[in-house]
């Protein structure tokens, strides 16, 4: 018996089901979802000090929600994949775009510590789990073809870099012009706009006729097992902390060196800015080149860029520069990293396998926003976040160069349950 009571025609040998949605339609609702999602996301750290200061937080317990906001995202991003692949994309995305209403206002109206966790940590975790990269990906995979899947995830991970470029230089001018809970609840009423693009994503589940296809516990357990996934795994691990850290604490890094609060909102603008580039360039070079080469590139020039960063004088330049050549670099392991798991073990079911790969990043989300809180708060000082966020992008270098790309060998015959 299957473990999952839809097929979409595929067999053990990986290869792409009929597509149920059209391509345009999937890559324009896919998109403008990520946008949103992603754009709300990548402006938190504008919020880290008006709410601290207004509650006389440290700076640990809004890095301590923020840190359960990534590990929910990661852990329930498996499930929330699993049910995409299950029941289709649809409703995903529309219970994701209620619980970010639900996360935002509790965000607002938080008093407590705890309160605020529960609301940026569980309920945004959970929102962001069913409304970006794992379940977008998993339409993706099933409705665009093969030789252009890639760039088709290089293209929706641009917008959502887009949407960091576009929302969050206007979520600073939100909170400064309206007071950071009014910004919380105009950007709570614009995720009400995931529903109706959800609805783009609604494919055609077909009951499964035939016996030849994994369930999803064989799916999983020959992923996990596999050395490949393992090693792109924990490349994952190192990107979520890079970039969640400078996401969060960059605006706080560069007020205690003195800045104005105008460079820190352009320097976040100009990471979104470049990384629609990065993120595109990134998703084209796979769909013909070597991935693996790709995400160790990416890796190691991060680790050059941050050594340059602490090395040069501080100034709006040396941010702007920093911030330009980072954002190249940002988001644009995503589509790589998902494309290679597609390439390997097909798209069946892409979506879990993403979001299983995905808690990977998230863990590593977790330790550098709360490590930056952390070591602040004892040292004083990011420079022991900076030196250890330097070392892993070494690692995750060196550790994707392993990986095998080409697609896993099956054994012909009837899936067991």
């Amino acid at each position: 018996m299957q473990a999952s009571g839809y097929s979409w025609g595929m067999n053990l040998s990986g290869s792409n089901p009929a597509p149920s949605l059209p391509m345009s339609q999937v890559l324009l609702c896919g998109a403008l979802i990520v946008t949103l999602s992603m754009g709300v996301r990548h402006g938190f750290g504008l919020w880290l000090l008006p709410i601290t200061q207004s509650h006389g937080w440290t700076r640990e317990t809004f890095s301590l929600a923020i840190a359960v906001q990534n590990l929910a995202w990661g852990v329930l991003g498996i499930f929330a994949g699993m049910m995409a692949d299950r029941l289709g994309a649809m409703r995903v995305v529309m219970a994701g775009g209620v619980l970010y209403l639900l996360g935002l206002c509790g965000m607002a109206m938080a008093t407590q510590g705890w309160q605020f966790t529960l609301a940026a940590g569980i309920l945004v975790g959970a929102a962001q789990a069913g409304t970006t990269y794992a379940v977008i990906y998993g339409v993706i995979g099933r409705n665009v073809p093969a030789e252009r899947r890639a760039w088709a995830m290089g293209l929706v991970g641009a917008a959502g870099s887009f949407g960091q470029f576009a929302m969050v230089p206007l979520e600073g001018l939100m909170i400064t012009h309206w007071g950071w809970q009014t910004a919380l609840f105009v950007m709570a009423a614009a995720c009400l706009l995931m529903l109706p693009l959800a609805r783009g994503l609604n494919e055609k589940m077909v009951p499964n006729a035939g016996g030849q296809e994994q369930t999803m516990r064989q799916a999983l357990r020959e992923a996990v097992r596999y050395p490949s996934f393992q090693l792109l795994t924990a490349g994952y691990f190192v990107c979520g902390f890079q970039v969640v850290f400078i996401g969060v604490h960059m605006p706080s890094y560069l007020k205690d060196a003195g800045m104005e609060p105008g460079v820190a909102g352009m320097a976040l603008a100009l990471i979104g800015l470049f990384n629609i580039f990065g993120t595109y360039l990134a998703g084209s070079l796979a769909q013909a080149g070597s991935k693996k080469m790709i995400l160790a590139f990416i890796y190691s020039a991060r680790s050059v860029a941050i050594v340059v960063f602490l090395w040069a004088p501080l100034s709006p330049w040396s941010v702007y520069i920093f911030s330009a050549v980072m954002g190249l670099l940002w988001l644009s392991t995503v589509p790589v990293t998902n494309a290679s798991i597609a390439h390997i073990f097909g798209v069946r079911y892409l979506s879990m396998l993403s979001g299983s790969v995905f808690l990977s990043h998230q863990l590593g989300s977790f330790m550098g926003v709360w490590l930056g809180g952390y070591l602040y708060d004892r040292t004083g000082s990011y420079d022991v976040v900076w030196t250890i966020a330097i070392a892993l992008g070494v690692f995750a270098a060196l550790v994707n160069l392993p990986v095998r790309e080409a697609p896993i060998e099956r054994a012909a015959g009837p899936a067991r349950a």
